[in-house]
């Protein structure tokens, strides 16, 4: 197959970049998970091939590594028109954005990354092209500024952001299919595995495809990228044999815990545990004490923290919960945030008492 051959030669380089992008399906009948956002969206595109006009404008929200660019790669491919790629950083602009929306052909897919970081003379700009398709250039300044119209292709635009609530509700409004991407389960997220085996020519037991999904904290992108480290330790240290055992040794040398916890998700965890005693703490101060930017430990770390229940973000400040403490194997003590569930869950536990703030 021409994109396995691909692969190997992107291998031969040691292009990891390349070997991403060849592990990206190609069609939507090739993407696993996310089969409600599938399904809505075939029904877009096949609605929209029939009629022979573009799609509705497409808005994919959800966090870094579910698949919104390679979704928007397939929309181009399943409507067989060019793909434009550019990200809202990138806009600073109005007349950044109208030098892209200018040279698009009829029908194009403009795919803008991160779109609510656009500038807003760019925003504006993007709310007449998504309508009328035309935008307005501005010549001169003051009273004798005069706008000239240009007419723009019709084109389709997909939106990708990891932060839907900064969007102003004028842009969001004026797309047709708004999308949300979900986590994977670990069923799913096996799939993607055995795909990417397939295609990287490795041999993926089941127990290993397990072990690797676990710990990819629910984000094909994650779960590729260890099994390439997987792979990596296999033919080092193993003669290119990967089991579960050998996928387990591999994530632990690269610092990936059983529960998909990295270094700086211990480091939080342990400095809050440690230093401040379980908190409450700051953002500001916790990020010193771990040595990151704050935005780091916001962005980063907090988020899958917080979905596995091992951190709380209360008024006074970030909190460790009872399970918190029990994942770096210690004992909650007495009022512990959320101490009556993990000692549901744990009974061999000592009682925690009870925490009236916690509830």
């Amino acid at each position: 197959m021409s994109a396995e051959r691909d692969l190997v030669s992107s291998e031969a380089e040691g292009d990891e970049r390349l070997i991403e992008a060849a592990l990206r399906p190609k069609r939507l009948e090739e993407f696993i998970g996310q089969a409600r956002v599938r399904e809505q969206l075939s029904l877009v595109l096949h609605s929209a091939l029939r009629r022979n006009r573009p799609p509705d404008h497409v808005l994919m929200s959800g966090a870094p590594g579910l698949g919104k660019t390679t979704l928007s790669m397939i929309i181009a491919a399943e409507l067989s028109v060019p793909l434009r790629i550019t990200s809202g950083p990138a806009l600073e602009r109005a007349g950044d954005l109208a030098a892209i929306l200018s040279t698009l052909s009829e029908g194009e897919v403009l795919f803008i990354d991160e779109i609510h970081r656009m500038a807003r003379p760019a925003e504006e700009m993007l709310y007449l092209a998504m309508e009328d398709f035309r935008v307005d250039i501005v010549v001169g300044k003051g009273p004798g500024a005069t706008a000239i119209p240009l007419e723009v292709a019709p084109f389709t635009l997909v939106g990708a952001t990891t932060r839907a609530g900064l969007l102003p509700a004028p842009l969001r409004d004026r797309f047709g299919f708004v999308a949300h991407m979900d986590f994977y389960e670990a069923a799913e997220l096996e799939q993607v595995l055995h795909r990417s085996a397939r295609l990287l020519g490795l041999r993926l037991p089941e127990e290993a495809a397990r072990e690797i999904a676990g710990r990819s904290r629910g984000t094909p992108r994650i779960a590729n990228r260890l099994l390439r480290r997987v792979r990596d330790f296999a033919e080092v240290r193993a003669d290119g044999a990967i089991s579960r055992d050998v996928a387990a040794a591999a994530l632990n040398l690269y610092e990936v815990d059983a529960e998909g916890l990295d270094r700086l998700d211990r480091a939080v965890l342990g400095a809050l545990l440690g230093k401040f005693g379980g908190g409450p703490v700051g953002l500001s101060t916790l990020a010193v004490a771990v040595g990151e930017e704050p935005e780091t430990v916001e962005v980063v770390a907090e988020p899958f923290l917080v979905r596995q229940g091992l951190l709380a973000r209360t008024p006074r400040g970030r909190v460790a919960t009872a399970a918190a403490w029990v994942h770096l194997g210690l004992t909650p003590p007495p009022g512990a945030f959320g101490a009556a569930v993990v000692a549901d869950q744990r009974p061999d536990l000592p009682d925690l008492g009870d925490d009236p703030a916690a509830s």
